[in-house]
């Protein structure tokens, strides 16, 4: 039997293009023995510590804007993520990170979704219940907001909207 490493090492050629079919083709032959050895070598490439950083960082610093509806949102924490797959953060600390940064409506509606506190559920249950919410193309806390910002007062500019994380 073929080790699933050795053949993602012999398939994942074909799924380059561009800059990085031109990176591979550059390396030297027999420099790439491992699965391990071609992931340290395309993260070192494509990936420079400093761009690293810097995604983590925005990962970190998510924050849902207040234009913004949930699914918007998950569409954009999605994005990031997918910026940098070699994040290293677990799915409770991402959901932790994406619930913590919602808007008051939209984390009530994943409360009442999950039962209870969103957070206390299994990982794959709050992606479920996520999924499940972002289905819906507008989400109402937008509406909501856009009518309380027409109606209300302005905000003292001391006002912030910024979450502890």
């Amino acid at each position: 039997e073929v080790p699933n490493t050795t053949i993602k090492l012999l398939l994942f050629p074909f799924s380059l293009e561009g800059e990085a079919r031109i990176w591979l083709d550059k390396e030297l032959p027999r420099s790439i023995l491992t699965w391990e050895d071609l992931v340290s070598k395309f993260i070192n490439q494509f990936f420079p510590p400093s761009k690293t950083t810097y995604l983590r960082n925005e990962i970190t610093n998510f924050l849902q804007k207040s234009n913004e509806t949930f699914n918007e949102a998950w569409e954009h924490f999605k994005d990031l993520l997918r910026q940098c797959p070699h994040h290293g953060f677990s799915e409770l600390h991402q959901l932790d990170t994406f619930y913590n940064t919602l808007n008051p409506n939209d984390q009530d509606a994943l409360d009442s979704a999950a039962g209870g506190n969103f957070l206390v559920k299994i990982p794959r249950e709050c992606l479920s219940i996520i999924e499940s919410k972002s289905k819906v193309r507008y989400s109402r806390s937008r509406v909501t907001d856009v009518r309380e910002n027409a109606n209300a007062p302005s905000l003292p500019s001391s006002h912030s909207n910024s979450f502890d994380l």
